[in-house]
Parts: structure tokens; C-alpha cells; sequence
């Protein structure tokens, strides 16, 4: 699948985030490595720390169903009445959640300030991920 298509898939995802406080809608379209796609739109809490963001949501569903194996994610993200202006990076957590499951050299779409397909791999937002080699366990 192309980056485009799979940006076209997150923001389908956003459309149906619930963004009631902030008004700050993200989706996530998650590409297993046997052509799969899991979407996730962000779910805030009025707790704050309750919300989840839209790429853990995406993460969620893809393991709920079994895929563990995967190859891309595209993230959209900005003010719900507005046109998206700005790439969406994942935040920390969410971040820390891909590490858990995909290598270093994950692509991670997000859409440009033109529209354009802007891509990082996951070392390059995460250089020193907290990984099960980190807990003493396997050396990865």
C-alpha cells in the first residue's frame, strides 16, 4: 500500500475521533505486514490521562485481532473545523507502544504542511527506546 493511500485511510479514521475538549481530532491507519489495515481515531476523557491517543487505538485493534507483524502507520491529526496544516507526530507514549512491536526502521507517514507524504522511522522519533533488552532480558 502506498503512504498515500494508507494517509487517505487515517484521515477516514479521524473522522470519527471523539474530540469534545480539545477539539484536536487524530487518526491512524496501522499496515500489518500481510496487507491488514487497523484504523484508530483519538477518545479523550474528560481525565485527561484517561484519553488514548489514535495510534495506540489502532495498535489496540490490530492486537485484539491477532497481528503482531507490522509495517507502517500514517497519522493526520489537527482542529477539527480546520484543513489539515501541519504533520501529526506520535507522542511519547504512543512512541514507546510501536517499539514494543515494530524495528527501528518502521516508516512513519505523516502528512506535510502541502499535503505532501513526510516519512520518519521510528529511531528517528525514538533514538533510545525502551525496549525488553532495557528490562535485562533478550539482546535485540
Amino acid at each position: 500500500m502506498k503512504p498515500e493511500e494508507l494517509l487517505k485511510a487515517a484521515q477516514q479514521a479521524r473522522t470519527k475521533s471523539y474530540a469534545p475538549y480539545s477539539n484536536f481530532r487524530v487518526g491512524a491507519a496501522l499496515l500489518t505486514c500481510d496487507g491488514r489495515v487497523f484504523l484508530g481515531g483519538n477518545i479523550e476523557s474528560a481525565s485527561y490521562g484517561a484519553t488514548i491517543c489514535a495510534e495506540r487505538a489502532a495498535i489496540a485493534s490490530a492486537v485484539s485481532s491477532g497481528a503482531r507483524s507490522f509495517c507502517a502507520i500514517a497519522i493526520v491529526g489537527g482542529p477539527a473545523e480546520k484543513e489539515l496544516s501541519a504533520p501529526c507526530p506520535p507522542c511519547g507514549i504512543c512512541l514507546q507502544v510501536l517499539s514494543e512491536f515494530c524495528g527501528p526502521d518502521f516508516p512513519i507517514y505523516l502528512q506535510g504542511e502541502k499535503g505532501e507524504v513526510k516519512t520518519y522511522l521510528l529511531k528517528e522519533l525514538l533514538p533510545v527506546a525502551f525496549r525488553e533488552s532495557s528490562l535485562g532480558g533478550k539482546k535485540e
